[in-house]
């Protein structure tokens, strides 16, 4: 087979980027959503630093990335809607009526559906990316959902009820809730093993991370973390759980091995949602007292910088 001359190659090169977004030919980006400013600052995860700032609606909370790079969906709280933003020309879209306060929106592994906690009703948000429009519906036990995170298989969604003390776990595909699992106080933060097996869930009011086999739901260990355990992102090895303890102002790392936590890693006040690169070897954590967001190397577990965003950061996202 010949080999098609350099200056054809090129010119294909060239049209086929031309239909993708910029943003799919760059370094990751992290996106961290200022609560206080109804921004989104965008860093770039090469030079940790912030090169835009985007619109986020009037109090941008929890978001996701659509599976083609395109849209960001972020919970616009108090305008009890789903936020648009067109990731290309960086400016709003169109909006999605969900219901009272959204707070915590995640992304199907297949990035067909993007579900938000709605904390007023009580309920699942689900938005279809296809058509951008919301599809249904499905309402949870538990009082004040807060995140409700897919397992990464999709079957799954597990959602932390603030104030049901309690996990709640919905069949996907048969949109209904097949069972409660009850933890500490106050659960937040919710991450998957890489393989699906397990959930960890921290519960910010009985600083404890409780952890969740996912075949019989049941608890198969509670871990002592920091005060006001909050954030949880898990390591592609499946071998560390990061926890964020926003009383403390660290992050605690747990050994998925043996339950146990074995660093702690200063970082700015009140750490909330946080979120590793691809590779896993930066972990970002948004500071909301602190205006910042932490950048951790994950190999030698220590504070490599802090990042000026906008005020109150929520959380990160990568992309």
């Amino acid at each position: 087979m010949s080999t098609p001359p350099l200056r054809h190659l090129s010119a294909a090169v060239l049209a086929f980027a031309a239909g993708v977004p910029s943003a799919l030919f760059a370094a990751p980006f992290a996106y961290v959503p200022n609560e206080g400013a109804g921004t989104i600052s965008v860093i770039d995860t090469a030079k940790d630093e912030v090169v835009a700032e985007m619109p986020g609606g009037a109090k941008p909370r929890g978001l996701a990335v659509g599976g083609d790079g395109r849209w960001l969906y972020v919970s616009d709280q108090p305008n009890n809607r789903l936020q648009l933003v067109d990731l290309g020309a960086r400016k709003l879209g169109a909006a999605v009526a969900l219901g009272e306060s959204p707070e915590g929106v995640s992304i199907s592994p297949d990035g067909r559906w993007v579900v938000a906690a709605i904390e007023g009703k009580n309920e699942i948000a689900v938005t279809d990316t296809r058509s951008n429009a919301l599809a249904f519906s499905i309402p949870v036990h538990g009082k004040n959902p807060e995140h409700a995170v897919f397992s990464p298989n999709g079957r799954l969604l597990f959602v932390s009820a603030e104030e049901g003390d309690a996990v709640d776990i919905i069949d996907f595909a048969g949109r209904k809730q097949v069972a409660q699992v009850a933890v500490g106080a106050r659960p937040r933060g919710i991450g998957f093993l890489p393989d699906g097996s397990r959930a960890y869930i921290a519960a910010e009011n009985a600083n404890e991370v409780f952890v969740i086999d996912t075949s019989s739901f049941a608890i198969v260990a509670r871990i002592k973390a920091g005060l006001r355990a909050n954030g949880i992102a898990v390591h592609p090895s499946g071998r560390q759980v990061y926890v964020s303890n926003g009383g403390d102002a660290n992050v605690s790392v747990i050994d998925t091995a043996t339950h146990q936590v074995v660093a702690t890693i200063p970082v700015g006040q009140r750490p909330w949602n946080m979120a590793l690169t691809p590779d896993g070897k930066k972990l970002y954590v948004a500071n909301g007292r602190s205006h910042n967001v932490s950048v951790i190397d994950t190999a030698s577990r220590t504070k490599l910088r802090d990042i000026a965003v906008g005020k109150l950061p929520w959380g990160v996202v990568i992309r």
